[in-house]
């Protein structure tokens, strides 16, 4: 979640015009982060709000509540509810509350010193301009902590390690297995939490318009700064999110004289790869699982009950892999069920 550090120039725009900048409660650059905890919750529940279910012309749209120390801006509940209506979402739009106060209520509500917080598809944002960080940039990077808990990133979660394709693209599982990236570490290791790195990424997508230029890049490591392709995954994940497919079925049959068949499986994404052989008569043939140059094993096949071999291998890079059954029974047919993220 947003750190009490600059991430973008302030914009002209906000929720509450004349309302002025508290002290700062953080020391400049320094970062300071916090998540919307239980007790956050709370605090949000415990508040008074002007509350304000924003609808499209489709009838969708978020809940947004507005401090009442921005009574007097009478649109302002409108102007977000347009404002989030603008950026690039999905159906998890429908699911966001929103709310809107000044930076000394949003301190008390996110338990630190913070720009916003974001927690369980509750979104806290600053609504002016403090310290030449614009709310609408805050809400940017927490709107894209909202994207990720409502996306699908299995075997991980996405609000940890960022979402399927982008997380992808940009290597976290490898990352992760080297030490150099820290899924959900809000402490010493934020820098390099790719949870944080997806809400700034999301951010970026938004403000270049996915152009990936002209970009500030303030509060996580430059290691995970957005290219053209990482920034075109986020799109993707946002639009269309990756769902754990049902798998595929491939016939196979040995050919005369032949005790190996060998087929390669594209793995495009990282996440569980699960394979199982089978034959009619009930077991026999074997399966093994090789790397790309088809030389080196990953995995080898572990017997099941019904007598089938399966082999379940996480993939971490790389864009495909070599299977390779192995007979075993008389019979010349076998049946190899895939299933790759």
């Amino acid at each position: 979640m947003l750190a009490a550090a600059s991430v973008a120039a302030a914009s002209s725009s906000s929720a509450g015009a004349g309302v002025a900048a508290p002290a700062p409660a953080f020391v400049p650059g320094q970062i300071r982060t916090t998540t919307l905890d239980a007790k956050g919750l709370q605090r949000l529940a415990s508040q008074r709000w002007l509350s304000l279910r924003s609808r499209s012309r489709a009838g969708s749209g978020p809940n947004v509540s507005i401090s009442p120390a921005y009574a007097a801006d009478t649109t302002a509940a409108k102007r977000w509810g347009d404002f989030f209506q603008s950026l690039l979402h999905g159906p998890e739009l429908d699911l966001l509350d929103a709310y809107i106060a000044p930076l000394a209520e949003v301190e008390e509500i996110c338990g630190g010193p913070a720009f916003g917080c974001y927690g369980s598809n509750h979104l806290v944002t600053m609504g002016e301009a403090n310290y030449g960080v614009s709310p609408e940039s805050v809400a940017r990077h927490e709107y894209g902590h909202h994207i990720a808990t409502n996306r699908s990133n299995a075997p991980w979660l996405a609000v940890d390690w960022g979402t399927k394709r982008w997380a992808t693209a940009t290597g976290i599982c490898s990352r992760v297995g080297a030490g150099t990236a820290f899924p959900g570490d809000e402490g010493m290791n934020y820098t390099l939490n790719p949870g944080e790195a997806f809400a700034e990424s999301y951010r970026v997508l938004i403000e270049t318009n996915g152009s990936g230029i002209g970009f500030d890049w303030p509060i996580v490591d430059w290691s995970f700064h957005p290219t053209a392709e990482s920034l075109a995954a986020i799109r993707a994940d946002v639009l269309n999110p990756w769902t754990e497919t049902a798998g595929r079925t491939i016939r196979g049959k040995f050919l005369r004289g032949s005790r190996t068949w060998t087929t390669t499986v594209a793995t495009p994404l990282d996440g569980d790869l699960r394979l199982r052989v089978s034959t009619p008569e009930g077991g026999g043939d074997g399966v093994t699982l090789l790397a790309g140059d088809g030389r080196t094993v990953l995995a080898t096949g572990s017997w099941t009950s019904s007598g089938a071999e399966s082999i379940e291998y996480r993939v971490c890079g790389g864009h495909s892999v070599k299977v390779r059954v192995t007979r075993g029974s008389a019979g010349a047919r076998f049946t190899l069920r895939v299933q790759a993220p």
